[in-house]
């Protein structure tokens, strides 16, 4: 049990959540009786860097594989954060025809279509075979590969360095995370930006966000420990923002440590002051994570017992990989949540990992009428509760779990 990123020993239990099957790993009707993989789930704290980590690496090829669940395009509030971001780094960086983008983990193509709809020149890299398919259909030239250092070199030789690497939540998502940003700094031009989202360690710490801890995510970032690791690459942090995303996220701005062209702003020094005041490179601020994360388990089993002897039918929305971390850490099944409908054709007719909960469409709901929705992604439940407004129409009112139980 060694850091990823400084190679010290790991020796501080942050959060250990049980076992869990993979959080996209939906299920097909004859996959039911056969024994599913469960993997423990629990997450450490490096003492040196103070990078939050997993220690219990699942091969990411057997994570997105061929048949990977998730869809970026089925999210309307996130193809408009897509689209917002295009308008502003295009007119930021003065991207034209000239230019070259490249975006890692593209998935179907969510975010490059809007570059192309500029004629901005795209590549996407992305190592699910059946997204990928799904980006190539909308006209986006995409490999169907993992990013490293090596890609980088052989891109490097057909001539394609980038003016701008879009990195969207995929940095959580590297097992060997010094050998990505290498790769990072070789593809990108002497004068290009990287841009880097996650989710936000300190959110996550703050606001019990724990369903967003499972097997693809091998990291979890704040701002001090990711400093960190694109220093030692040879690049440059020269801003920064906070978004809403993800329940909290940051969006970094890099470049060359050796380019000059683009000077510091404040924000990057000031968000790591006040990271330092409140003890991020402290293990104290880690510690009592365990036990608001156990609140939220015991409220929401109490709340799904009482509704079922009471013999209300509860319903969720939403077949996100956080609401199965959440669904399998309070022991929650198909006896105590009837069904999730998710917009997504390739989750529908199947069935959540470990829970077996089905997955269905929304036109359920309104056949159904159930008296409470669970909303497992809360992160867009302004989004969901537009959307399903019309549960008022019976009486029927929304559960948010995280970060804690909440009914709206």
């Amino acid at each position: 049990m060694i850091c990823r990123f400084c190679g010290k020993e790991l020796k501080h239990l942050f959060i250990d959540l049980g076992e869990s099957p993979l959080a996209n790993s939906l299920l097909a009707a004859n996959q039911l009786d056969v024994k599913e993989e469960f993997l423990p789930l629990k997450l450490f704290i490096c003492d040196n860097c103070f990078l939050v980590q997993q220690v219990e690496e699942k091969d990411p090829k057997q994570i997105f594989k061929s048949d990977y669940a998730y869809f970026s395009s089925y999210s309307s509030s996130w193809l408009e954060h897509a689209s917002n971001y295009v308008n502003l780094i295009t007119e930021k960086l003065e991207l034209d025809s000239d230019s070259f983008v490249v975006e890692i983990a593209s998935n179907d193509g969510y975010l490059l279509q809007y570059f192309l709809d500029k004629q901005i020149p795209v590549l996407g890299i992305e190592p699910a075979e059946n997204v990928a398919e799904a980006a190539k259909s909308k006209g986006i030239n995409t490999l169907v590969q993992f990013f490293d250092a090596s890609l980088a070199e052989t891109m490097i030789d057909e001539g394609k360095h980038a003016d701008l690497i879009v990195c969207n939540n995929v940095l959580a998502h590297v097992p060997a995370i010094n050998d990505f940003v290498h790769g990072l700094k070789k593809l990108l031009k002497q004068d290009g930006v990287v841009t880097l989202e996650f989710p936000y360690l300190v959110d996550l710490i703050e606001q019990n966000q724990f369903d967003t801890i499972y097997h693809e995510h091998y990291s979890y970032f704040s701002f001090f420990s990711v400093k960190q690791i694109i220093e030692k690459q040879g690049l440059r942090i020269f801003d920064v923002e906070k978004l809403k995303t993800h329940g909290g996220s940051l969006r970094l701005f890099l470049c060359h440590t050796e380019d000059d062209s683009r000077p510091d702003v404040p924000g990057p020094a000031q968000l790591l002051k006040e990271e330092l005041e409140i003890g991020i490179n402290k293990l104290d601020f880690y510690s009592g994570f365990d036990k608001k994360v156990e609140k939220v388990r015991s409220s929401l089993k109490d709340f799904l017992l009482k509704q079922s002897e009471q013999g209300n039918l509860v319903a969720a929305y939403g077949a996100a990989a956080k609401g199965n971390t959440l669904l399998n850490y309070c022991g929650i099944n198909d006896k105590l949540i009837a069904f999730v409908a998710d917009a997504s054709p390739h989750k529908q007719n199947k069935f959540l990992p470990g829970s077996h909960i089905p997955v269905v469409d929304e036109s359920q709901i309104k056949k159904d009428k159930p008296t409470y929705v669970v909303i497992l992604p809360w992160n867009i439940k302004e989004e969901i509760t537009q959307q399903l407004e019309y549960i008022r129409e019976w009486g029927g009112k929304f559960v948010i779990p995280v970060p804690e139980l909440e009914i709206i």
